[in-house]
C-alpha cells in the first residue's frame, strides 16, 4: 500500500462502482491518483456525473484489459478475490489491495468494527447513535450504505464501521480498537465457496486486531471462531440461562430480570431492562446488549438515556402499519436463512410469512422447521419458489401458498390469518431475481401494505 504522498501520479484501477467504489475513486483522485474505475454492471447516473465532475475515467459492461494498465488495483466491496479481472491483474504482477487496506492509513480515530450474520447494521446504527447522544464526534460507515473513504482524514472520535465478510477477506491493516461479531451463521456460500471460508472472512476483524484491542462475541460461537474465551480481551454475550461463566467478562442477559447486565468476574451491573430499549425481539434485544457492553468497554453508562430517539433500521422488522388487527412487519433485510429464522422466533403472534427470492446457496432445511413450528402460513414467491417449497413439504409443512409477485403475496398472507396476527415479509433470500436490492423490494411491501391501510 503506497502512502499518501505517494499517490500522486500514480495510477489507480477501481473495481466497482457501488457505494466503496465511487468513494474509493473520488478520495485516490483527491490524492492526485490517475483513477480508472472498471464495472461490470451499468454505471448509474449518480457515478458518472461524480467521475465526469472528478476527471475519473471509466468503463462499463464489463472489464477490459485497460483495468490492468495501472500501478495499483484495489478492489471495491463485494469484489471476490477469483474474478478474471483480479487474477489477470495478478498474473500482470499489479498489487492487488482490498478496500480497508488501502484506506486503514487515512483513518482518524479509534476504528469500532461491527460485522456478524445477522444484525450488524441495527447494532452499528446503535453504537453511533448512543455514542453521539454522548457528545463524541462519531462517523458512521462501511457495509451500512456510507463508504468508509468518505470519513477519510476528518478528526473523529470514534469510527463505527460495519464490515462484510467481503470486505474482511481483503483485510490486513484495519486493526479495531473494537470489534464486535454478532453472530454467525451461514451465509454468502456461494462468494466464499464454505462456510469455513466465510467465517474466516469474519474472523479477520479479530485476527488482524493489536494486542490492545477487544472483541465482544457470543459465547456459542467460541469454538467456530477457535477463541480461548478466558482471554482477557474476549467479552461474550450470551443469555444467562445458557452462560458457561468461561469468560472472565461477559454481558448477559436475563429473561427473569428483563435486564441486561456486564459481568466482571462475579460481580454484575445493569447495563438497562428490555423496557428500556425502543426496538421489537428477542434479536434486537442481543443487538442492544453489545452496543451497550462496548460503551460500557469504552468506560460509558447510562445506557437506557441513550437509547432514546433510536427508532431502528428501515427494512429490519420495521412495523409498517395495523390494518384491522393484523400488523404489517418489514423484514426485507432478512437475506439469508437465519436472519428469517431469528425474525420468526423474535415475533411473537400468529404469523403468516412471505418468503423467496433469489438464494444464496443455502439449505433450506433449518427455515423449514422453523417455519413449521412459528409460522401459520408461508406465503412463497420469486426465483427460489420451487426449492422453498420442496423443503417445506419435506419437513412436514402443508401451510403453503404460492404467489406470483409481492401484491399477490401481501394480499395472499393477510387473508390466510384468522383474524389478528402478523404479516412478516422475511425472504431468507436476496432480492436480485426481481428487485435492484432488498431496499426496493421492502420499499414496494411498504407501498402496498399503505394502499391496503387506505382502502379499508
Amino acid at each position: 500500500m503506497e502512502p499518501a504522498n505517494n499517490l500522486q501520479g500514480k495510477k489507480i484501477t477501481i473495481i466497482g462502482s457501488g457505494v466503496s467504489g465511487k468513494g474509493l475513486a473520488s478520495l485516490a483522485a483527491g490524492l492526485g491518483a490517475s483513477v480508472f474505475v472498471t464495472e461490470r454492471k451499468h454505471l448509474d447516473e449518480e457515478a458518472r456525473a461524480m467521475f465526469r465532475k472528478k476527471g475519473i475515467a471509466w468503463e462499463e459492461d464489463g472489464h477490459s484489459g485497460r483495468a490492468c494498465d495501472a500501478d495499483m488495483v484495489v478492489a471495491g466491496s463485494g469484489v471476490p478475490p477469483a474474478a478474471p479481472v483480479v487474477i489477470e491483474a495478478r498474473k500482470r504482477g499489479i498489487p492487488v489491495t482490498g478496500e480497508l487496506d488501502f484506506l486503514a492509513p487515512f483513518l482518524r480515530g479509534k476504528v469500532l468494527g461491527v460485522t456478524g450474520s445477522n444484525g450488524k447494521s441495527t447494532t452499528t446504527a446503535l453504537l453511533g447513535h448512543m455514542l453521539t447522544r454522548k457528545g463524541f464526534a462519531v462517523s458512521v460507515a462501511g457495509n451500512i450504505g456510507t463508504s468508509l473513504a468518505d470519513s477519510a482524514f476528518r478528526n473523529w472520535d470514534y469510527i463505527v464501521v460495519e464490515l462484510s465478510s467481503f470486505q474482511l477477506h481483503w483485510n490486513s491493516r484495519l486493526s479495531c480498537s473494537v470489534a464486535v461479531v454478532t453472530n454467525l451463521a451461514p451465509d454468502h456460500i456461494d462468494w466464499h465457496g464454505s462456510y469455513e471460508e466465510y467465517v474466516r472472512a469474519k474472523a479477520r476483524i479479530i485476527s488482524t486486531q493489536r494486542e490492545c484491542g477487544i472483541a465482544v462475541v457470543q459465547e456459542r460461537d467460541r469454538t467456530v471462531l477457535g477463541l480461548d474465551l478466558a482471554d482477557d480481551r474476549f467479552v461474550c454475550f450470551s443469555w444467562k440461562e445458557d452462560f458457561s461463566g468461561r469468560c472472565k467478562k461477559a454481558i448477559l442477559a436475563d429473561e427473569r430480570t428483563r435486564s441486561v447486565y456486564f459481568r466482571t468476574g462475579n460481580e454484575d451491573e445493569k447495563l438497562f431492562g428490555f423496557d428500556d430499549l425502543p426496538l421489537i425481539g428477542r434479536h434486537n434485544i442481543e443487538n442492544a446488549s453489545m452496543a451497550a457492553g462496548v460503551l460500557r468497554l469504552l468506560g460509558e453508562k447510562d445506557m437506557p438515556g441513550l437509547f432514546t430517539g433510536f427508532s431502528g433500521l428501515p427494512h429490519r422488522c420495521e412495523m409498517v402499519a395495523d390494518i384491522g388487527g393484523v400488523l404489517f412487519i418489514d423484514d426485507s433485510k432478512g437475506t439469508n436463512v437465519a436472519s428469517t429464522c431469528t425474525a420468526l422466533t423474535s415475533i411473537e403472534g400468529p404469523k403468516a410469512i412471505i418468503l423467496g427470492g433469489q438464494g444464496k446457496g443455502e439449505d433450506y432445511a433449518p427455515l423449514a422447521e422453523t417455519v413449521r413450528k412459528e409460522a401459520l402460513v408461508a406465503v412463497v414467491m420469486g426465483e427460489e419458489r420451487e426449492k422453498i417449497v420442496s423443503a417445506l413439504k419435506k419437513a412436514g409443512y402443508g401451510a403453503i401458498i404460492e404467489a406470483e409477485g409481492m401484491e399477490d403475496a401481501v394480499k395472499k398472507a393477510a387473508s390466510a390469518l384468522p383474524g389478528k396476527g402478523v404479516v412478516l415479509l422475511s425472504p431468507a433470500c436476496t432480492s436480485w431475481d426481481i428487485y435492484p436490492n432488498y431496499k426496493k423490494r421492502g420499499e414496494h411491501f411498504k407501498s402496498i401494505v399503505l394502499s391496503l391501510e387506505g382502502s379499508s
